[in-house]
């Protein structure tokens, strides 16, 4: 992890996110693609077989692994944002207070995930939410920044008060590896 203790989130709740539930993943994504090398081709098929299985999965276990990878990656900073991406923010969003506004009641309101994306389709910054690692994602757009809003992000030290959780995430963002997504992936 890019960072040792965070503020509100405790290293409870980070053991068990990151140390277990994130490697489980990675492990999960490991296993698949060894056996992706000697699945069936010939039993291919669209209602069942064990390629269509491990092709969904692999999806799956793959986005749970880079979501997390991005959501740990933005973590460890003192909340106070700075950098080009705040200006990006103004320009697609209208004000920081307005993107953040609708980043929190999006947390509020998707199961699993909220993203801040570039995306390439319009070349503008856009706000997505994911009900499940597999889904909700956009073509063509890359995340900037990732909100893990499932309970096990957030329940050891908030309980059922979502809310607190995603006011000690903001508290703790790392505005200038964000910023530096951005221009590695704007070409700024």
């Amino acid at each position: 992890m890019p960072f040792k203790e965070l503020k509100g989130i405790s290293p409870k709740t980070m053991e068990n996110h990151y140390g277990k539930l994130y490697q489980g993943y990675v492990k999960k994504w490991s296993e698949i693609q060894e056996k992706l090398k000697v699945a069936d081709l010939s039993s291919a098929n669209a209602t069942f077989s064990d390629l269509r299985a491990l092709k969904l999965e692999q999806g799956f276990a793959a986005d749970a692994v880079l979501l997390h990878e991005a959501y740990f990656d933005v973590l460890g900073g003192n909340g106070e944002a700075k950098g080009e991406i705040i200006d990006a923010i103004a320009n697609d969003f209208g004000s920081l207070e307005k993107w953040q506004e609708e980043f929190k009641a999006l947390g509020l309101s998707s199961r699993g995930w909220v993203i801040l994306a570039y995306d390439f389709n319009d070349g503008k910054l856009r706000n997505y939410i994911a009900d499940s690692h597999n889904q909700g994602g956009i073509w063509g757009a890359s995340p900037l920044l990732v909100m893990d809003v499932y309970e096990h992000a957030y329940f050891i030290d908030y309980g059922a008060d979502r809310k607190s959780y995603i006011e000690a995430f903001f508290q703790n963002l790392n505005w200038e590896a964000i910023d530096k997504k951005l221009l590695k992936i704007a070409n700024k």
